[in-house]
């Protein structure tokens, strides 16, 4: 394995260290340094003078000392309201148990040799990329169409262009902008409503699913899509009530 460059790490974690000895924050902070995909934001002597950058929500990861005066460092993660990811650096080993209770990365007893600073900050960096890989995941655009078999054919069907659809046993009909004919599908309407996301479409009757985007009008018992009007059943009408009142607020 080749050894680990500073452009093998494109994104850095912000870190901060919390010591009130002046020797132990040196070489925690000259510790940082040392790992190209640490950066070190700032040096604190007290979790007092460091609180106001944590909340800033600007801080990655914390290298945090337990015994300090006036405020002990479980005490002050523990008035974290989101705190970020937490490594304990302490020469007590008796808090150990309570720092794995506030799912801190890991927990360091000094003096700290490097081999184990540096599989302490991997668990980070890893922990790191994993959630940020998730948050790519669920906010990836997602696609804008639907696609069913129709004519002997696979049709790319927009969300934009749907204006309804009925069902009729194990087939649905498929109501469209730019057609006055409905393009006719073999499917029932409940996995037809599996395809369609639930943010533009409800279901509100046995038979149909509306496009939340085209109702011109509503009233208890029926909905308007332009001259057409869908009944609204009574099972459905409460569920599809919240939904379109939240759509107009």
């Amino acid at each position: 394995m080749k050894p680990s460059t500073q452009s093998d790490y494109p994104t850095k974690l912000k870190c901060i260290a919390v010591d009130d000895e002046p020797f132990a924050l040196d070489m925690i902070a000259d510790d940082i340094q040392k790992v190209p995909y640490l950066e070190l934001v700032n040096t604190f002597s007290s979790p007092f003078e460091a609180w106001e950058l944590i909340n800033s929500g600007q801080i990655d990861l914390v290298f945090l000392d337990i015994q300090m005066p006036t405020l002990t460092g479980t005490q002050f993660l523990r008035s974290l309201i989101q705190p970020p990811m937490v490594i304990f650096t302490t020469a007590y080993q008796q808090y150990a148990m309570e720092g794995y209770d506030l799912n801190v990365i890991d927990y360091l007893l000094k003096p700290i040799p490097f081999d184990r600073f540096l599989r302490a900050t991997n668990k980070a960096y890893e922990l790191y990329t994993l959630r940020h890989k998730e948050v790519a995941e669920t906010t990836a655009p997602e696609v804008d169409y639907v696609v069913i078999n129709a004519d002997y054919k696979k049709i790319k069907l927009f969300y934009q262009d749907i204006l309804f659809v009925e069902g009729l046993k194990d087939y649905v009909k498929i109501f469209t902008v730019n057609d006055n004919k409905p393009i006719l599908t073999r499917s029932n309407l409940k996995a037809m409503e599996g395809k369609l996301p639930a943010q533009f479409f409800c279901r509100v009757h046995n038979s149909y699913i509306v496009s939340l985007q085209k109702i011109t009008a509503f009233q208890k018992s029926k909905i308007e899509i332009g001259r057409v009007e869908v009944p609204v059943g009574s099972r459905f009408l409460p569920a599809f009530e919240e939904i379109y009142q939240g759509q107009l607020r």
